[in-house]
């Protein structure tokens, strides 16, 4: 499983950014987000990941949560 970042929850402060010992979140136009292919959620060094524990407005989710949330409110 991977985590995303939610752009409703995200307030678009940075503090997540610095926090990712892989360099996967990265700043686009408009949001944050993660890189796929490099989010490894911290597990080889820490167990848990940085940017969610750092993120104030719990707007870093595993994927599985984001897409499960957006179900919902296309079909209830």
């Amino acid at each position: 499983m991977t985590l995303v970042i939610n752009e409703d929850k995200c307030a678009r402060c940075g503090v997540c950014e610095p926090e990712c010992p892989n360099e996967a979140i990265y700043q686009t136009e408009d949001a944050y987000a993660i890189d796929l292919s490099l989010c490894t959620e911290c597990k080889e060094r820490y167990g848990d990941p940085l940017c969610a524990a750092v993120c104030t407005n719990d707007g870093i989710e595993e994927a599985e949560q984001s897409l499960y949330k957006k179900c919902l409110n296309l079909f209830g």
